[in-house]
């Protein structure tokens, strides 16, 4: 199927072919004629299966119709609620990509920043606020925002909303919404109490669900490392040496990991920059535009932090940490080679790893290509203190060797230009 079968009227359709979406994904294919016929949807779907496009055309193409016909002034028409300040700057960067050719306009509004400028925008006149929940309150409070023209109300990611503990603040928020509404609700989790939240919000719902990822896409390459914790530094550096690798979301398990991990290749002149729950948004967000306008190689995060993260194009990701949660390498890896695109990833396993990579390779049923050219190969056993002196002799002769002779190293994992 393409976007063209599914009714989306020419402005929002000229905005996708520049962006060359062409084929749908299977929960944009299941929920946008549900939603243009105007029914409630309760969505199961995880980050990553396009769900963002999946509400945000349909809703373009909803108040582009009903300004055409009724020619009213602007009003705040659409609400959607995000758990984080990096989902809702990406899903507004969406409203906005699809609907630059329909005169609509949205802001983004979240917390941890001054509010001035939000509360401007805000003035000015939306059609479509994203917000994430506390801040919404705050402006709702102070008088900045009325929700009484709401018409299309769009919650999503219920589960992590509810894990962060915003329950009260979203039944505060709903309390506040016309009863005559269009309502979408999206959760990667269907857990008894996200049942029990979305019967408070929807009405007559159309389920859409989409599978848990366990596959990977075929344009995706993978190859894993075998290697030892005490030289897995070394061997991501062998691996960027590699000057046509030029973009990597690099994935570390721990904080604190992450922060080392760019002190290292800050050592070695490789601009790099960490984010993890510890960083303040700003600095969050900077490194994240930073890293989208190639002003640095490398971003480095955790799982937590990397939630939401869409980077158009993006061709290389490196698991520095393998993750013990098999369907984490699945979202990891999938960050790359998207929308038919060739991508990378590489994984580094130490010995303490390995159980984890056989569980992923059970779950995408599917053997990872293991790198037979190896200068920092992983151990097979435990080694003695005698055994470990000399394998640091060892490795710091063939890190001397191996960076001595980088020029002379051939590319491995370079995309074709």
């Amino acid at each position: 199927m393409q976007f063209e079968e599914l009714d989306i009227i020419e402005p929002v359709l000229r905005a996708l072919k520049e962006e060359e979406y062409s084929i749908p994904t299977p929960i944009q294919e299941k929920a946008i004629p549900l939603i243009i016929s105007r029914q409630d949807v309760l969505g199961s779907a995880q980050t990553g299966t396009g769900k963002t496009a999946a509400f945000a055309i349909p809703i373009l193409q909803h108040l582009f119709n009903d300004r055409r016909q009724n020619n009213s002034p602007r009003k705040m028409n659409a609400l959607i609620i995000t758990p984080t300040r990096e989902l809702a700057i990406q899903i507004g960067e969406s409203f906005s990509t699809y609907g630059r050719y329909t005169g609509l306009k949205n802001t983004v509004i979240f917390g941890g920043v001054n509010q001035n400028s939000q509360t401007a925008a805000v003035k000015r006149g939306v059609d479509i606020l994203v917000a994430t929940p506390g801040r919404l309150l705050d402006l709702m409070d102070q008088g900045f925002i009325k929700l009484k023209d709401i018409e299309y109300f769009v919650l999503d990611e219920a589960d992590r909303m509810l894990d962060m503990g915003f329950i009260h603040d979203i039944k505060k928020i709903i309390a506040k919404l016309p009863q005559k509404r269009q309502s979408l609700f999206f959760s990667a989790t269907m857990p008894d109490n996200i049942v029990g939240l979305s019967k408070t919000i929807l009405k007559n719902p159309k389920k859409v669900e989409v599978s848990p990822v366990s596959s990977t896409a075929e344009t995706l390459k993978q190859y894993l490392y075998y290697t030892n914790k005490a030289t897995k530094k070394d061997l991501l550096l062998y691996i960027l040496e590699d000057k046509r690798i030029d973009q990597v979301l690099l994935f570390s398990r721990t904080k604190h990991g992450a922060d080392r991990i760019t002190r290292i290749l800050a050592k070695e002149r490789i601009k790099a920059s960490a984010i993890h729950g510890d960083k303040a948004q700003n600095r969050r967000q900077k490194a994240l535009q930073d890293f989208k306008d190639g002003e640095i190689r490398v971003l480095v995060a955790t799982d937590i932090a990397a939630r939401g993260i869409d980077i158009d194009k993006l061709h290389y990701v490196i698991n520095y940490d393998i993750p013990n949660i098999a369907e984490t390498y699945v979202h990891r890896i999938g960050r790359a080679g998207r929308a038919g695109d060739e991508g990378i990833s590489i994984s580094m396993c130490e010995p303490e790893e390995n159980a984890y990579i056989k569980d992923i390779e059970k779950l995408i049923k599917q053997k990872i290509e293991v790198v037979e050219k190896n200068p920092f190969p992983q151990t097979e056993k435990p080694m003695t203190s005698k055994e470990k002196q000399q394998f640091e002799k060892e490795k710091n002769k063939k890190r001397q060797e191996f960076f001595a002779a980088r020029k002379k190293n051939k590319p491995q994992f370079g995309r074709k230009r």
